[in-house]
């Protein structure tokens, strides 16, 4: 509400005022929900011409948009941050690994559903790009074991975690010294770079073919970390790299929730949730683009970050007969801005006759 009175977004949007928040919460009313396929792929088209990259590594996770009414129809569901079972919109969502973004989000997943959320994502991917994700990470109690086996016949490589019981970790902890092996981490972050590992091809109840389990110790943690893939390649030390920077995808989610409100309902019902989530999607991935031109490390910053030291800046906005000149006033980080070619650029305006926009900086 800060932003309505700024000229200078309602300028770039082409309006001479902002909407207020009562008013941009309407806008999900009057959207048919069959749009928003087409919208997320047409996006996801843009946004990966744009720039955005595209890997082959995905990250899926579950969300619950917590809701505080007596709406019979929203299920309860876990809210890992209270700990607790409470009334809330599941929302699955999907983190492209190599662009470090969201490229999927539905919030219409009904708890009996939950577990096909795998197969659904992989459908959505192969209609955007007509190929098979190459690799799937999640946590364990994701999905089913029937469902894993479906997605073995895809040919799509998944990793996720195996329940650990008492038997198991007793039976574990029992085997003989030689069967473990050291290997070392390359991710620079970790403390523990040189856990022990025990690898070996072992049945499932109701996978119908045998997976690759590396049972990992040495990690700052008593409990043994019980890894389970169908992948046979790879080394291990490279599974558990990666299967860590799975939990990135918390972050994601909690920098949207803490930056892009991502938590805060404009309605009970699923259909109009997931338009504020697929529009909470398309900035997320701006954000991404943003940071990727800047680059200079400016890739792991959060949103909120990017924000506060490039967006939210003070300008004067000129607008003369041929074009549109934008002189930011001085500010530490206007160099990664010139250094990323914004100060060389000039882009048409549809909605001021397509005058070109330029930027300077002071």
């Amino acid at each position: 509400m800060d932003h309505v009175l700024d000229p200078g977004p309602a300028l770039f949007a082409g309006l001479n005022l902002l909407p207020k928040r009562s008013s941009l919460t309407e806008y999900s009313c009057r959207a048919a929900p069959r749009c928003l396929p087409p919208l997320t792929r047409s996006w996801m088209t843009a946004a990966h011409q744009l720039g955005l990259p595209r890997g082959e590594s995905f990250d899926l996770d579950f969300h619950t948009i917590p809701y505080h009414g007596d709406d019979a129809l929203a299920q309860k569901h876990y809210v890992s941050k209270r700990s607790r079972q409470q009334k809330g919109l599941l929302a699955l969502l999907a983190r492209d690994a190599a662009a470090r973004a969201f490229c999927y989000a539905d919030a219409t997943v009904r708890k009996q559903d939950r577990q096909q959320a795998p197969l659904q994502f992989a459908t959505y991917w192969k209609q955007l790009t007509g190929v098979y994700p190459k690799e799937l990470v999640f946590d364990g109690g994701f999905t089913t074991q029937q469902v894993l086996g479906r997605i073995d016949a895809l040919g799509i490589g998944f990793l996720t975690l195996q329940r650990r019981t008492r038997k198991l970790l007793r039976t574990l902890r029992a085997r003989p010294a030689q069967d473990w092996r050291t290997i070392r981490l390359h991710n620079l972050g970790r403390r523990y770079r040189t856990p022990q590992v025990l690898e070996e091809w072992v049945s499932l109840g109701r996978y119908p073919k045998q997976v690759r389990r590396l049972a990992v110790a040495g990690l700052g943690r008593e409990a043994l970390l019980l890894l389970v893939t169908n992948q046979k390649r790879g080394g291990a030390a490279s599974l558990v790299d990666r299967y860590a920077r799975r939990m990135l995808i918390e972050n994601q989610i909690a920098d949207a929730i803490r930056f892009f409100h991502m938590d805060a309902l404009s309605s009970s019902v699923p259909l109009k949730v997931d338009l504020d989530l697929q529009t909470t999607l398309m900035a997320a991935s701006l954000y991404r683009l943003l940071a990727a031109q800047l680059g200079h490390g400016h890739q792991q910053l959060r949103s909120q970050t990017l924000f506060r030291k490039f967006v939210e800046a003070v300008a004067r906005v000129r607008i003369e007969e041929q074009r549109i000149v934008v002189r930011f006033s001085r500010r530490a980080n206007n160099p990664y801005l010139i250094a990323a070619g914004f100060a060389d650029t000039e882009e048409p305006i549809p909605w001021l006759g397509n005058k070109p926009l330029r930027l300077e900086f002071g």
